[in-house]
């Protein structure tokens, strides 16, 4: 009986080695899905080295994207929390908009999708910095489906996942800050610093085979993401600790959010 169960065990075990894939340099480094796994919505490109989404695949974006919006406008928190305003939509709307425009003015762009933009990831952060975290990480799982639709760097489902909705949604932490002082700021280092815990994971988890023989795959994730999501940081910063663009946001947030005070 003993044997049996082993035998299961190590069934599960060779399983799970194919799905997750080996292990290399104490972290897993995952295989590429099959393309017959996701044949139906995307198809290998070997120019670009990812799956690229198929006109079915762009479709089925659009809908999750779509309902992912309309679940989160018509939606009630635990606190029994207002629906979103005409008002907080035009606004984040707008923000989204910003940030996909600046998204694709890439000041630095390296392998394997990371990118150094023009301030891109503000206008995400933005959106949590005005109305909270709830509306900052429908927001940023809202973009991270539209940069998936757009520009997007795939080798299988779960690197899908964590990489674009998660990844991207973590940037809306920055509603934390909503209220504190300096939380413009705070709010933003706090969202970006949230896509880099996600985009290291990532980098661990699935392309630590890419690691040169000089670094550890920690390491080698920490300094490729670090570099375009704090040097992105860094430039941003230095914006935002203008006075007239202090004086700017000030503005945009009374405009945003006074309003809905009185109204409540």
């Amino acid at each position: 009986r003993r044997n049996g169960e082993w035998m299961r065990i190590s069934k599960c075990a060779w399983r799970m080695k194919q799905i997750l894939g080996t292990c290399n340099g104490g972290c897993f480094s995952f295989t590429l899905i099959k393309e017959g796994d996701m044949s139906y919505f995307f198809q290998f490109s070997e120019e670009a080295g990812a799956f690229l989404p198929k006109t079915s695949g762009k479709i089925f974006i659009a809908v999750l994207l779509i309902l992912a919006l309309a679940v989160g406008a018509l939606s009630r928190g635990r606190e029994k929390a207002p629906r979103m305003s005409v008002k907080q939509l035009a606004f984040s709307a707008a923000a989204l908009a910003l940030g996909m425009v600046t998204s694709n003015i890439k000041i630095w762009k390296m392998p394997m999708g990371g990118s150094l933009t023009l301030f891109s990831m503000f206008f995400i952060c933005l959106i949590g910095y005005l109305y909270g975290t709830r509306c900052g990480l429908m927001a940023g799982v809202a973009y991270g489906l539209l940069q998936l639709l757009i520009d997007p760097y795939v080798i299988g489902l779960p690197q899908l996942l964590l990489d674009y909705p998660v990844a991207f949604g973590a940037l809306g932490l920055s509603g934390l800050m909503a209220d504190k002082k300096n939380g413009l700021i705070t709010g933003y280092l706090l969202g970006i610093s949230g896509r880099f815990v996600v985009a290291v994971c990532s980098g661990l988890l699935f392309f630590a085979s890419s690691t040169p023989e000089t670094m550890t795959p920690l390491l080698y994730s920490v300094l490729y993401n670090g570099s375009y999501i704090y040097g992105e940081g860094a430039l941003t910063i230095i914006l935002l600790t203008l006075p007239a663009v202090k004086k700017t946001f000030v503005r945009i947030k009374g405009m945003a959010v006074e309003p809905l005070k009185n109204a409540a």
